[in-house]
């Protein structure tokens, strides 16, 4: 067995033993403020503001925790999060991750290069496949606290890659696998990958 695949266990070992432990009842009575941008069952109607429902229990809790510090600024979140206890944050993320999300339609125009993109990558600028971390139908890996996308609004995905791409959104960690990906894909790519994404199921 090799180092890094015992470092990465040990690494997702480590990771789990510091993981809340949510409620997902006792989450559907805290997300009251939530609803207002993301819905009751997590299914967001507004493009701007990112579907919950079916997103990975880790990743939403990594998120919070982000957005709480500090470490990954969203204005229409501001103070939101600073009275709740990293319990009010687990229950939340578990009621979340156990609703079904919706998916919605990609631009037919779009799709093959979407597809190209997510399926396959960019190998000649040295992109891979968004399918290695997010799975080929976008369910995402949330043992290793990568995200679901399938599903996800285009307008949403949109902004995030463009984010990533322009330092803009900084939380993927010391590795920096999203600002390096982001950065080798176009805004006509992000438009069709964002819209693939959106369709894919």
């Amino acid at each position: 067995m090799n180092k890094l695949f015992v470092s990465l266990l040990l690494t997702l070992g480590i990771s789990g033993l510091a993981h809340a432990a949510g409620d997902a009842a006792a989450g559907q009575g805290k997300i009251a403020m939530c609803s207002a941008c993301h819905n009751a069952d997590g299914n967001s109607m507004v493009p701007n503001f990112p579907k919950l429902a079916g997103q990975g229990e880790r990743y939403l809790l990594k998120q919070m925790r982000d957005i709480k510090s500090g470490d990954r600024p969203v204005v229409e979140m501001t103070g939101m999060l600073d009275a709740m206890s990293e319990q009010d944050l687990a229950d939340i993320s578990a009621w979340y991750a156990s609703q079904k999300g919706t998916i919605g339609a990609a631009d037919p125009a779009l799709v093959e290069r979407g597809e190209a993109l997510y399926q396959g990558g960019k190998i000649v600028d040295g992109m891979p496949a968004c399918t290695g971390c997010h799975s080929p139908n976008g369910e995402g890996l949330d043992l290793a606290v990568y995200p679901k996308l399938n599903g996800q609004h285009s307008a949403y995905i949109t902004k995030q890659l463009t984010d990533f791409r322009e330092g803009d959104r900084t939380n993927d960690g010391d590795a920096m696998i999203m600002r390096s990906i982001a950065a080798k894909l176009s805004n006509k790519d992000i438009k069709a990958l964002s819209s693939y994404i959106n369709g894919l199921n």
